[in-house]
């Protein structure tokens, strides 16, 4: 597995890492607890070394502990703090004692002596991100944490939590249906040095070509709530796939090959994250670790993108009033 650095981290993680978040929450019914773990060990096999979690995944972190724990010197282990409870619909909580308080728990279900990647899982508006940094960085100093990330920050944010403790990392959403870091999120991390870690690279699977119109998801999925995924709008996204798909075609790839490739291509500094509850699947997506795309297929695929409007907001009003820009 090729390898990749973070900024100026001196963080050195696989170019593709393993999203978990949906071995239990999100997606549907949670994966079986073995079967789970039997993912997670074949990508430690395949060369992954960045696993993402978060406290408010469920029992996420329980499972990542047990399953890395054989593998602990091998690995880099990412988690989030930020919501009151541990749960979404609780809404935003990143009082610095909170964070402490998670960080101890995070310690103790993840089966680790220190946390490698600190995320902030959503900017909180109710407390200065000068604070966040600040306990963050307390935190690194008395080696319970190792590096600071941010997650679905603006650009404000992160210049200011960089100045209080370096930030190694953003994780937001970016991906060939999902440009919006290209405006002004890359520039500035490119300027401090900052990695970046694409959540959703396939599109919440879309991009793989496996979704239709018709298909259905499980009545807990939350693609269920997303504007993005309604019938009417995955009919007229279907124009992107179908230019994804005429690539892969040529150079025998699968359409999630080729959007992996495309985020690779884009900087240096880039890990995306996709996740999947099968071994297949995993194959598949690591399989684009070593894909170089040409100059005429990015071109290609750059048109594409100028010409097709997508269809739908990404996250329902609730969850995008979390985001900040």
């Amino acid at each position: 597995m090729q390898q990749r650095q973070l900024g100026n981290s001196g963080l050195n993680v696989s170019a593709i890492g393993y999203g978990c978040m949906g071995l239990s929450f999100g997606y549907g019914p949670a994966a079986d607890r073995q079967d789970a773990i039997n993912v997670i060990r074949a990508a430690v096999e395949k060369g992954v070394t960045l696993f993402d979690t978060a406290e408010a995944y469920g029992a996420n972190e329980e499972l990542v502990g047990e399953a890395l724990a054989p593998f602990r010197d091998q690995v880099v282990i990412a988690t989030k703090f930020g919501f009151r409870n541990g749960k979404p619909s609780d809404g935003l909580d990143s009082r610095p004692e909170r964070i402490r308080a998670v960080v101890e728990q995070s310690l103790q279900r993840l089966r680790v002596d220190a946390i490698d990647l600190l995320y902030q899982h959503r900017p909180d508006p109710n407390v200065p991100i000068e604070e966040v940094a600040g306990a963050v960085r307390d935190l690194i100093r008395e080696g319970k944490v190792k590096h600071f990330g941010l997650s679905e920050a603006g650009v404000q944010t992160i210049r200011r939590a960089h100045a209080v403790q370096p930030v190694a990392a953003l994780q937001s959403e970016y991906s060939l249906w999902w440009r919006e870091p290209e405006e002004a999120i890359l520039p500035v991390l490119e300027e401090l040095g900052i990695g970046f870690v694409p959540f959703s690279p396939l599109g919440k699977g879309f991009l793989t070509g496996g979704i239709s119109a018709s298909t259905t998801f499980d009545a807990s999925d939350f693609r269920n709530t997303v504007p993005r995924f309604t019938a009417e709008a995955r009919t007229a996204n279907e124009a992107l796939v179908e230019r994804i798909k005429a690539i892969a075609h040529t150079r025998q790839l699968k359409p999630a090959q080729v959007a992996l490739a495309w985020l690779l291509a884009q900087r240096p500094w880039i890990v995306p994250i996709p996740g999947t509850t099968k071994i297949n699947r995993l194959t598949e997506n690591l399989g684009a670790a070593p894909v170089v795309l040409t100059a005429a297929e990015l071109n290609t695929i750059q048109t594409a993108l100028a010409q097709i409007a997508i269809h739908g907001e990404r996250y329902a009003p609730a969850s995008q009033k979390m985001i900040d820009r």
